[in-house]
């Protein structure tokens, strides 16, 4: 059932410490509020459409479904870009970074508007975000997606072997994953 698909997720991410047992109660309740609030989302406890989409849960409109799936692919494509070769939970925390961005002021809102904002990723300048996605980029863009941010809440991340910017170096470091650092 779909009360089990949210307790499911929700346990995974360290929201829910309940029994999966498909009863929509108040453990259930409150991990959805501590999601909702986590993520941007309204916060009123009720797995509707917007929560169900941030979930990564089908909402029965093909528009968010379609929406949804772009939104995966592209993130998808950042993450194999900017992140190939990088331990599992760094490209998850390279799209956890993306998300951060998409609800962050200083930033566009959308995963579309973060990516290709001038300058922002390597992989968009120098073409790697169109090389064949790898199917761990997806499950990291998929897991990023459904809220997982091992970045520690970053914005910003770099290869100290590979970056020519000054500027990234001033920013304080709150992880290191593989061989990129990631920061506020």
């Amino acid at each position: 059932t779909t009360v089990r698909e949210i307790q499911t997720r929700l346990k995974n991410w360290g929201y829910y410490s309940g029994r999966v047992d498909g009863i929509y109660g108040y453990l259930t309740y409150k991990a959805v509020r501590s999601f909702q609030s986590k993520n941007g989302l309204k916060i009123d406890g009720i797995a509707g459409s917007g929560t169900l989409h941030a979930l990564g849960l089908p909402t029965g409109s093909t528009k968010t479904a379609s929406s949804s799936n772009s939104n995966l692919n592209l993130l998808a494509r950042a993450i194999n870009g900017e992140a190939r070769g990088e331990p599992y939970i760094g490209q998850v925390a390279v799209g956890g970074v993306i998300m951060n961005r998409t609800r962050d002021p200083k930033f566009p809102n959308t995963i579309a508007g973060v990516i290709y904002q001038p300058g922002a990723f390597t992989a968009v300048t120098d073409g790697q975000m169109w090389t064949e996605v790898e199917d761990q980029s997806v499950k990291a863009a998929r897991d990023a997606l459904n809220g997982w941010d091992p970045s520690g809440g970053a914005l910003y991340y770099y290869n100290p072997a590979k970056t020519t910017n000054k500027w990234i170096w001033s920013r304080p470091v709150v992880k290191v994953i593989g061989s990129h650092y990631f920061c506020k």
